[in-house]
């Protein structure tokens, strides 16, 4: 048995419960930013003095979509006293999603 097995045996359920909720909303907030990784080049190849083609708009407007969705992320995290906020916000979060009925809402 792993020492991070045991440790997950010993926690008390709510708190694994918000542990795997904060993992969840990791993967995904990292899985959103790897997404927009072509936005920078895209954003500077009109200020370089080249035009967007009509793809390279959409691909803009979906990178900045992609980004909207995550800015509640980030406003929780220049809050001063953020990182006492955060536990709260994920378990918010991982409410409002059961509320909704998704499919993975249930216990990872």
């Amino acid at each position: 048995m792993v020492a991070g097995d045991r440790l997950a045996v010993a926690l008390p359920g709510w708190w694994r419960q918000m542990l795997s909720a904060q993992r969840r909303e990791v993967q995904r907030v990292l899985g959103e930013l790897m997404a927009t990784r072509g936005l920078m080049p895209l954003l500077m190849k009109s200020r370089n003095g080249g035009q967007w083609t009509p793809a390279e708009k959409d691909e803009l407007l979906l990178h900045l979509r992609r980004m909207a969705h995550l800015s509640p992320y980030m406003i929780v995290l220049l809050l001063p006293g953020s990182v006492l906020i955060l536990p709260v916000y994920a378990w918010w979060l991982d409410r409002r999603r059961l509320r909704r009925g998704d499919p993975g809402s249930g216990d990872a």
